[in-house]
């Protein structure tokens, strides 16, 4: 059982990574955070879902989490009104209070959401690992999602030292090496 560490799902809500403009490899993406969650089940590993006001109405099918990986009972939903999941929430006070010190983060879109969401995490003090391949996004008119995707996760590599976080991946390592 990790104590300490929390898993931090973000913003995978229907309208956002099912809608009109899907992120890239959808499919890949659910199947890898349902694996982080059952990991996180198996270990009692805290699972916290951020949930963005702005994605649709409140309350509306494409405000909602996506089915695929719908939270259960115990786990914390908190909806956030900013890019960073800390902003204007009670994210650290609910992580404060479960001792959490280390994140496993994945969700959407990489280049807004969690990328603020990890570097704000660690300006905070949190150890963070960003799950290189259980974050997605969509194409922009510069880049494509793919090519953002990997350039968040250089990025946010080679900021990181050992001491902050680190990149890892769910097809890369097996999933008891996520340490959740």
């Amino acid at each position: 059982m990790s104590t300490n560490t929390a898993l931090l799902i973000i913003d995978v809500q229907t309208g956002l990574v099912d809608g009109e403009k899907p992120v890239h490899q959808l499919p890949e993406l659910l199947a890898n955070i349902d694996t982080l969650i059952s990991q996180a089940r198996n270990s009692n590993t805290p699972i916290i879902y951020i949930q963005d006001n702005d994605v649709d109405e409140i309350g509306s099918p494409g405000w909602q989490i996506h089915a695929a990986i719908t939270p259960k009972e115990g786990d914390l939903v908190i909806r956030k009104p900013e890019t960073d999941a800390f902003y204007g929430t009670s994210l650290q006070e609910e992580l404060a209070a479960r001792n959490i010190t280390h994140l496993v983060i994945s969700g959407c879109k990489t280049e807004y959401c969690v990328d603020a969401t990890c570097r704000r995490a660690t300006d905070l003090g949190y150890n963070v690992t960003l799950v290189k391949d259980a974050h997605s996004t969509t194409d922009n008119s510069i880049l494509t999602a793919e090519q953002i995707i990997a350039y968040h996760n250089h990025l946010l590599e080679s900021v990181w030292s050992d001491e902050h976080g680190e990149v890892v991946g769910v097809a890369v390592k097996e999933t008891s090496e996520i340490v959740l």
